[in-house]
């Protein structure tokens, strides 16, 4: 694949992905398990054809290729993807993938941590800014209610950056067996706690074929695209073009369903999204350097 190629592929992606706070928003009484589960059932499934057209095997022989990274792998994303889904209902879709977007940087101290990657003196500057920008958001979120919302958001981002810094660690270039594993344990999770503290499964027509929409055409052909472009671009690049998420996200639902941003979000989101960047720039002139030598 091109350079030119795999951009593209990440930025429609990206796009996909940043749709998913709209359809959220468009549900009309759907709960937060219901959507789980629908959501989870349809972005397994579309994974799985995406990873057996790749790699040119059927579902049985895929599932036999499955092992230790990709199960750790898979039950991080699956917490990921949970707390995601529900800070997505307690809280603005600006905040909660402004704070997501804060996954690189956590990433870079769990890596520091556990694998034995030292970060470079900008993650921590750029850890020191955004924190900055995440206080201003926490504290619009205590005062106007979405303190839960927004620490799911940020638990979230965490668990996102564990599953990065698991990745990185199985040095696998395909890792979409633990993205899978990831969308199926989530489906467990909602197929599970819809029975025992929701609804159970029954939802109008419009929210079911909307939440599946939501799971095939988002989150699941945003991930399938931008983890089939991964390899053919260096990681900084990548971490840079799936920002386009973040910026979209809070326009979708603006320009739709009229959710504006406050003037906190736009602050702290600007500080998040700037410490951020200045991180990636940072990653991508030391690789380009490597390369050199």
């Amino acid at each position: 694949m091109s350079r030119i190629a795999a951009i593209y592929l990440t930025l429609l992606g990206a796009t996909c992905m940043s749709l998913v706070g709209l359809c959220i928003r468009l549900i009309e009484s759907a709960d937060g398990f219901q959507i789980l589960f629908y959501r989870s059932f349809s972005m397994s499934l579309l994974i799985m054809m995406v990873i057996c057209l790749r790699r040119k095997i059927f579902p049985k022989f895929f599932l036999n290729t499955l092992d230790i990274n990709d199960l750790m792998m898979g039950t991080s994303l699956s917490f990921a993807f949970f707390s995601y889904v529900f800070a997505m209902l307690n809280t603005s879709v600006a905040s909660t993938l402004l704070l997501l977007s804060t996954s690189p940087i956590i990433a870079g101290i769990i890596g520091w941590v556990w694998i034995g990657e030292k970060p470079i003196k900008t993650t921590w500057f750029s850890m020191i800014i955004s924190f900055i920008g995440i206080l201003i958001m926490f504290n619009e979120g205590l005062e106007i209610g979405r303190l839960l919302g927004n620490s799911l958001a940020l638990l979230s981002a965490l668990f996102f950056a564990f599953t990065l810094v698991l990745a990185r660690r199985s040095k696998k270039q395909d890792v979409l067996g633990g993205t899978f594993l990831g969308a199926f344990f989530s489906f467990l999770y909602g197929l599970i706690l819809a029975v025992i503290f929701g609804n159970g499964f029954t939802l109008s027509h419009y929210d079911f074929w909307l939440i599946i929409f939501m799971g095939f055409f988002t989150i699941g052909l945003g991930v399938a695209l931008v983890t089939w472009a991964t390899p053919f671009l260096p990681a900084a690049e990548v971490s840079l073009l799936v920002l386009l998420e973040s910026i979209l996200g809070p326009l979708w639902v603006w320009f739709f369903v009229g959710e504006r941003m406050t003037f906190s979000e736009i602050l702290g989101g600007m500080i998040v999204l700037s410490a951020v960047i200045l991180l990636i720039y940072s990653k991508h002139k030391k690789e380009k350097v490597l390369i050199k030598l």
